[in-house]
């Protein structure tokens, strides 16, 4: 059974209308299934999920990103790897089976694969904590980096969560201390690590395991530091202001590639990845090849600076780069040329207005 979105009513309208005229079974008997009609009400459920689709705003993408039949984190592993092996355990609490990793093969290169996995049906979601990863969790994933670190094995992570667990137990077992160490672990790679946000990438829980080389994101998926509503909670105290706080948060993934927080797009299929499952596992598979070959011919030492490079220079113009100076293996910052004139004219500013004085006066006499 398919489940639809609440902008999705038209559309849902005309599939079942679609339903109805495929089954030969009618009112009065057996009849002859009308192809053309069939046709053509496909034809307009197509132009209307590629107009609506288009057209949807930050809140709409939100709801898509959350949809329930959205594939998984363990759907791209079983489908994109072969030989995958699942590890268990953080050797210090237990297993958190709200993340999969292990290691497994795509076009012949071992990987390490990390999958934040929310569940496919209510028991699922329970077992696997919808997703919300606890320290145990977090500690597991930072065990096997850097395993895969010792071995130059590179990192695939699947990014989807609505953050990390919040319950007092994960507080008492130190969530923050894990998120913090993940994250470290993650920038300190010598393999490059590539993360894939296939749904929800929500606050700490999500940057745990994206603080990588390449951050990639499915069209209809989101990235921010709360959840719209957390976001309207805390601003306006109310959460019905969702649609407002998600337009101002810019967690959609064509504004963050705009901001230069993100590095990747990956298209969707017409209606989003639920709709044709082996569309978005063809393009997350070539995007993940691609993206490994880039790496291939880098130093342990390149891929670090190309992940620190990349942090450094967010929010910058040109950020971070590295020195010219031999002896210099560090980064030094480069001023725009905007900003260094902007300085220049700031601190000799008297100067500057000396000279137009003098040139002022120049100009009066001429034309005396």
């Amino acid at each position: 059974m398919k489940n639809y979105l609440e902008f999705e009513k038209e559309i849902k309208n005309l599939e079942d209308e679609v339903d109805g005229l495929k089954n030969p079974f009618g009112s009065e008997g057996i009849s002859e299934v009308d192809t053309q009609k069939i046709r053509s009400t496909q034809e307009e459920i197509n132009n209307l999920l590629k107009k609506t689709y288009s057209n949807l705003n930050s809140w709409q993408k939100t709801l898509v990103a959350r949809h329930e039949d959205r594939p998984r984190a363990k759907f791209y592993i079983e489908k994109i790897f072969s030989n995958f092996t699942s590890l268990s355990g953080d050797r210090y609490f237990g297993d958190d089976k709200s993340v999969i990793a292990g290691f497994g093969i795509i076009e012949n290169k071992s990987v390490l694969v990390i999958g934040q996995e929310k569940g496919e049906d209510l028991n699922s979601r329970i077992e696997r904590n919808f997703g919300m990863m606890k320290p145990e969790g977090y500690r597991k994933c930072v065990r096997l980096m850097q395993l895969a670190n010792r071995f130059k094995i590179p990192v695939i992570t699947f990014v989807d969560t609505p953050g990390a667990y919040p319950g007092i137990g994960a507080e008492q077992r130190g969530q923050a201390s894990a998120i913090a160490h993940s994250i470290e672990c993650c920038m300190s790679l010598k393999v490059p690590n590539i993360a894939i946000i296939i749904g929800e990438g929500g606050s700490g829980g999500a940057i745990a395991l994206a603080s990588s080389n390449k951050v990639i994101m499915l069209e209809n998926s989101i990235y921010s530091v709360i959840s719209p509503e957390g976001c309207a909670s805390i601003l306006w105290r109310d959460p019905s202001k969702a649609l407002q706080a998600a337009e101002a948060m810019k967690l959609t993934a064509k504004d963050l590639l705009n901001l230069g927080i993100i590095d990747e797009i990956i298209d969707e299929p017409l209606g989003g990845a639920h709709r044709d499952p082996e569309i978005i596992i063809n393009n997350v598979k070539n995007s993940i090849i691609e993206n490994l070959k880039f790496f291939e011919n880098l130093s342990g030492e390149e891929i670090y600076d190309n992940r620190k490079v990349k942090f450094l220079k967010i929010g910058r113009n040109k950020g971070f780069v590295k020195s010219s100076n031999l002896s210099d293996k560090g980064l030094s910052y480069q001023e725009p040329l905007l900003h260094k004139i902007h300085r220049h004219v700031r601190l000799n500013k008297q100067i500057y207005l000396g000279l137009s004085l003098v040139l002022i006066a120049i100009l009066i006499t001429i034309f005396k």
